[in-house]
């Protein structure tokens, strides 16, 4: 027994199963599929074909990678939108003739035929776009319809001028050195412009606002527009992106190639199209990237020059990329449906974790645990019109909080605390709370970070992110789950994110891994900036600041302990356990009137539970096999208030025992002899009268003074 336990312990230390499930979280591993398909060819054709990778064929290459990715680039962006565009290779061919009629035939200078060629693009972008994006037509067959017009167009000109445009050599070095020169004689200045533009096209979509609209169009055009999004004007703009784009790439081509028929453009839109679905942009929008259109372009690009030096050529080659765009469909589509169920399975990813043996709380068993029905009879505050008081507080005039699942911080008025209102709306679920000294309430949000709300009920962010773990796979500067805070003398906001992989609604989950994906972290005020100071705890949720204003208690729900860290003083930076060894899973931290604390056990430990976590390979078929309803939780059900003092000793114990008024408790708060009460899972607050206790004692003048009303 002892042997399996040493290998389970360090087989799961050492061999990080989370990294997978991490890893298939992050938006680029679409990228993945792609790149390795790319990096495949690439060695594929360097070893089968000598000289395909010759400098003299790397500057071709690239000089057809520009045209080719900023057309890519034009249906990434319709799709990202939840469109399509069949008529890119009918605007490539119309942009194409436009510039050399322009250059070849009226004379003009090159930048001023390129301003014509792109408004001739923008003019068939925006016709798409009226038609698709005011006049809700469906993009598939209103393409497909332009496409037919704009090819019909250029026949008749060709016609017309043909002749023409081909029998003039415009003598301007600028048109020479746009179609053939290169930057030191080695990179063509047409990939140069074609980089910049990618370059630019990511920041805009991936870092600005005109993106993230484009996704939110993408993704679901209602939700877009119940946002205040403006999903006309946005998909009537990606058509006219794609025009302009396309009109770019034709006017590099006609530069390098100085030449028009009526086969120019013709089936671009169909490798196009399996460009960006082979870089793995979804065809149901919202989902692509740049990264994506330039792989996809590159393989495209690749697999048709290799074709060509293979001998293949005419239908073979339109057969072949067929083929491709059939199997890159089926894939998409499978990868997109299956994608979630594949990262469920592997996401959770439990550790192993030995407790100590649970200490007894029967009756007779003379344990400072022991049960009793101290809190049955408690007073009971706004029954029924309060959900989910996480946390509770109270200030100097006696006025009680409390958050609600709904987003609010409801106060109601001392002393009877009857008469509520909402104070403020948060947008989120507010869970521990502090004042602090200018009389903001800050509290932690969850899903949204640090909060403050002033007197007037205004709500201002305080922080949402802290610096990026090093060893992090995911980016976890975000905070997911900020949880309880307090604050130190000098204003410093001490707060614990419970899990960042995990979020308010799936926060049980957490004890399925049991691997310390929780931190606690500190807002600077001087500065502005948050930093994680303690990493790799398992949920930390309750934070007190400690009577000598140098350290701090914080607990860790799963693994049942209380731990001291010294942020200040002598013994600066260090970290000690306090109490190992609870009977159940710690919350919430407040400081008492005697001098001691405050602890909430949100509920008690039990042996299967705590077997369970001697066993991952157990939680981890259970967490791929059975339906998360079914999994083995915690018991949240029951739970006590217990009190502490700075040896770590137990003192007191409260118990709801018939769970008539607290089921569970998450935080508790002692002012003016009584003891609040607060269930994250409650529906009412309870108010519980403490034997002997000072009715004078204000917690929150413990930290300020007693004149911080006055002070404000």
């Amino acid at each position: 027994m002892f042997r399996t336990d040493l290998y389970r312990k360090w087989r799961y230390r050492l061999i990080p199963d989370h990294v997978l499930g991490e890893i298939l979280s992050k938006r680029w591993i679409d990228n993945a599929i792609p790149f390795s398909v790319l990096t495949v060819l690439v060695v594929s054709l360097y070893f089968s074909l000598p000289g395909f990778f010759d400098a003299y064929a790397v500057g071709e290459y690239s000089r057809q990678f520009a045209e080719l990715g900023l057309v890519t680039l034009a249906m990434t962006i319709v799709m990202l939108g939840g469109g399509i565009d069949l008529s890119v290779g009918s605007i490539f061919a119309i942009a194409n003739f436009v510039a050399l009629y322009c250059v070849h035939v009226l004379s003009l200078d090159p930048l001023l035929a390129l301003v014509v060629t792109l408004a001739a693009g923008i003019g068939c972008g925006a016709l798409n776009g009226v038609l698709i994006g005011y006049f809700k037509m469906r993009a598939f067959l209103t393409t497909l319809v332009t496409l037919i017009i704009f090819r019909a167009v250029v026949d008749m000109l060709l016609l017309r001028y043909s002749l023409e445009i081909s029998s003039v050599f415009p003598d301007s070095e600028l048109w020479a050195q746009i179609g053939d020169g290169a930057l030191f004689d080695t990179v063509p200045y047409t990939f140069l412009i074609a980089a910049t533009i990618l370059v630019v096209a990511h920041i805009v979509i991936s870092r600005m606002r005109p993106g993230w609209h484009l996704m939110a169009v993408g993704g679901s055009r209602r939700s877009a527009y119940n946002a205040g999004i403006k999903v006309r004007r946005t998909v009537f703009f990606t058509y006219v992106a794609s025009g302009t784009l396309t009109a770019m790439a034709a006017y590099m081509y006609a530069a390098r190639l100085a030449s028009t028929g009526a086969e120019t453009g013709k089936g671009m839109e169909l490798v196009v199209l399996t460009a960006a679905i082979l870089g793995g942009t979804s065809l149901g929008g919202g989902r692509g990237s740049v990264a994506k259109a330039v792989f996809g372009s590159l393989i495209v690009l690749l697999l048709s020059n290799a074709l060509v030096q293979f001998g293949i050529q005419g239908g073979a080659t339109a057969l072949i990329f067929g083929l491709i765009l059939l199997a890159s469909v089926i894939i998409e589509v499978r990868w997109s449906k299956n994608r979630g169920k594949i990262l469920n399975k592997v996401y959770v990813s439990p550790t192993y974790v030995r407790l100590p043996d649970s200490p007894p709380t029967e009756a007779d068993s003379g344990s400072p645990y022991a049960v009793n029905d101290k809190l049955r009879r408690v007073d009971v505050i706004g029954l029924g019109q309060i959900e989910g008081p996480e946390d509770v507080i109270l200030d100097s005039d006696g006025n009680l909080y409390c958050g609600t699942r709904h987003g609010d911080i409801v106060r109601f008025f001392g002393p009877d605390h009857t008469r509520h209102e909402i104070f403020a709306h948060t947008g989120g679920h507010p869970l521990g709370m502090a004042f602090d000294r200018d009389g903001n309430l800050v509290s932690c949000v969850s899903g949204m970070g640090v909060y403050k709300v002033d007197p007037a009920g205004n709500v201002s962010k305080v922080t949402d992110q802290t610096n990026r773990s090093w060893t992090s796979i995911i980016d976890d500067s975000r905070l997911s789950l900020a949880d309880d805070l307090d604050i130190a003398p000098d204003g410093r906001i001490f707060f614990s994110e419970a899990t960042k992989r995990f979020d308010l609604e799936t926060w049980p989950v957490d004890v399925i891994e049991s691997r310390g994906n929780g931190r606690i972290v500190c807002w600077y005020p001087d500065s502005g900036k948050t930093r994680t100071v303690l990493p790799s705890l398992r949920f930390p949720n309750g934070i007190c600041i400690a009577l000598d204003g140098q350290s701090l208690f914080f607990a860790e729900t799963w693994a049942c302990r209380i731990s001291r860290y010294w942020f200040d003083g002598p013994k600066a930076g260090k970290v000690e356990i306090l109490i190992d060894n609870l009977p159940g899973y710690p919350d919430n931290i407040n400081r008492a009137s005697d001098g001691n604390y405050w602890l909430a056990l949100v509920g008690m430990r039990g042996p299967a539970i705590d077997l369970a976590l001697q066993m991952p390979d157990f939680r981890k078929r259970m967490s791929q096999r059975v339906a998360s309803s079914n999994w083995l939780f915690p018991n949240i059900n029951t739970g006590c208030v217990v009190k502490f003092n700075e040896q770590g000793e137990i003192l007191d114990a409260l118990w709801d025992l018939g769970g008539v008024n607290h089921p569970m408790v998450t935080s508790m708060r002692e002012h003016q002899g009584y003891l609040y009460l607060g269930g994250i899972y409650n529906n009412r607050i309870g108010k519980y009268k403490i034997p002997g206790a000072d009715p004078d004692w204000q917690g929150v003048a413990t930290y300020w003074g007693p004149d911080w009303r006055a002070k404000k």
